[in-house]
């Protein structure tokens, strides 16, 4: 859930956390959307265990108010820190801040985080360096290479809701391969955050596979009346676990070898699920693991520069050859 849909759902969550509460008209009126949508919402929060409950309007006993259960506020983490008075709306952001702030740069969402931050750090009890030691890494969130989604929002917003319905849309992508746009109808499936980046996975009914597009290249997007029917034997995280990075291209077996002064540091990740180590008599290591994606895996091979070698595929092995003999020929002539 992005973009504009987030932030209908967090005011959604404020209406339902006012002592009155809110009736069915009075969000659609708040949010400017239909019946239908505010159904839907509502159905969101409740899957996501915030008990709503029905109670007669006091001045007109025919229509229905609705209200959020806060009992849930309370239960905030055990911190020795005077009481902060955070909404429900503010801690679902807190919780949605977790490795994906960067996502939300300059959205509404943002201003929902920095708002509940600008009240812990007020009511932060001094000389207390100890716990604000402790606290200050959990808040950091990188935005080195995060991508800018804000022109983006009304297409993550199309996204969410054709996903929600399972829809199948038409959409005009950038190419970044030809630098052509292309169209093509897409089931979508999930979207997905890899290194500051959005991504979407898709069925290409063109092309008959899985495939990924990144957002910010999605120049168009229409949705169609087709109803898709889900990938029975899609299962978005194991395809990610599968893949070195995100490209999914046909299996490779490798055998790395890194050299002592790196072999603790790659011995202490997890860089496929059926990885093994083989440890050498000089402290050097070999990594052998089967994953997708040639390309990611030799840019990451060629970070370590001398101190890892591609002993197996030969194909990956002579790739790596190849660029370092353009590089000798770019910088010697």
């Amino acid at each position: 859930m992005r973009g504009s849909n987030l932030v209908k759902f967090l005011r959604t969550v404020d209406l339902l956390s006012r002592p009155q509460g809110a009736t069915v008209d009075e969000i659609v009126e708040e949010l400017g959307i239909d019946k239908r949508s505010v159904y839907r919402l509502l159905e969101v929060i409740s899957d996501m265990h915030f008990p709503i409950y029905d109670e007669p309007d006091p001045e007109d006993r025919r229509r229905v108010r609705k209200r959020l259960v806060d009992t849930y506020q309370k239960k905030l983490p055990n911190m020795t820190v005077p009481e902060i008075n955070l909404s429900v709306s503010e801690l679902i952001a807190l919780y949605l801040l977790r490795g994906e702030e960067r996502i939300y740069k300059g959205t509404e969402v943002e201003k929902k985080i920095d708002s509940a931050f600008a009240k812990i750090a007020f009511f932060m009890p001094p000389n207390l360096p100890f716990q604000l030691d402790k606290l200050r890494p959990l808040f950091l969130s990188a935005r080195k290479l995060a991508k800018d989604y804000k022109d983006k929002e009304e297409i993550i917003d199309l996204l969410t809701d054709a996903m929600l319905q399972n829809l199948t849309c038409y959409v005009q992508y950038h190419s970044f391969a030809d630098d052509e746009v292309k169209s093509f109808r897409i089931d979508p499936l999930h979207l997905f955050e890899n290194q500051g980046g959005l991504y979407l996975f898709v069925n290409a009914t063109k092309f008959g596979d899985i495939r990924i597009l990144a957002v910010e290249r999605i120049e168009k997007l229409s949705i169609t009346e087709d109803k898709f029917v889900y990938p029975e034997n899609f299962n978005p995280e194991e395809r990610l676990e599968s893949a070195f990075n995100i490209s999914m291209d046909d299996e490779i077996a490798c055998k790395i070898w890194f050299s002592p002064s790196q072999a603790r540091y790659i011995a202490e990740r997890k860089w496929s699920p059926n990885q093994k180590i083989k440890n050498e008599t000089d402290g050097s290591i070999i990594l052998s693991m089967t994953t997708s994606g040639l390309w990611d895996v030799k840019r990451w091979i060629m970070m370590y520069g001398a101190d890892a070698e591609v002993l197996e595929p030969e194909e990956l092995r002579q790739a790596i050859v190849a660029d370092l003999a353009a590089m000798q020929e770019r910088y010697f002539g």
